[in-house]
């Protein structure tokens, strides 16, 4: 089976807390923005700096389905398979998927004032902040 790779924004300390909540939890090779190789990259879209992506079994998944299929490949995701893949039956869950994918990105500085961990991008030499 191919390596899955969880792509996130290095900069953000809400992103951050989620790449590690999935580092804890799966074994997903966790990559910051900063971190990509030109491998890497060119398999991501022009625009990848707007979201997360997951590569995984040869594919792109990017923005809501990223996360998506991050919850459902990792531990947490036996109980949730099940209710994902009831939802994806519905024509609208793609839509609101991504609705609320944005909406989470677009608040993320205010939701990083619940949670949130100091960005590899933020931190000094020696990983001090």
């Amino acid at each position: 089976m191919s390596e899955t790779t969880l792509v996130y924004d290095d900069d953000c300390g809400f992103c951050t807390w989620w790449a590690d909540f999935f580092e804890r939890r799966s074994s997903f090779r966790i990559v910051g923005f900063s971190e990509l190789t030109d491998g890497e990259r060119s398999r991501l879209p022009d625009d990848y700096e707007s979201c997360s992506h997951l590569l995984a079994d040869g594919a792109v998944y990017s923005c809501g389905e990223s996360l998506e299929q991050a919850v459902v490949r990792s531990e947490v995701g036996a109980s949730a398979r099940p209710l994902v893949e009831f939802l994806r039956n519905f024509e609208d869950y793609e839509r609101a998927r991504e609705n609320v994918y944005r909406w989470v990105a677009d608040h993320r500085s205010e939701l990083g004032a619940v949670v949130s961990k100091t960005p590899p991008a933020r931190e000094g030499p020696g990983g001090d902040p």
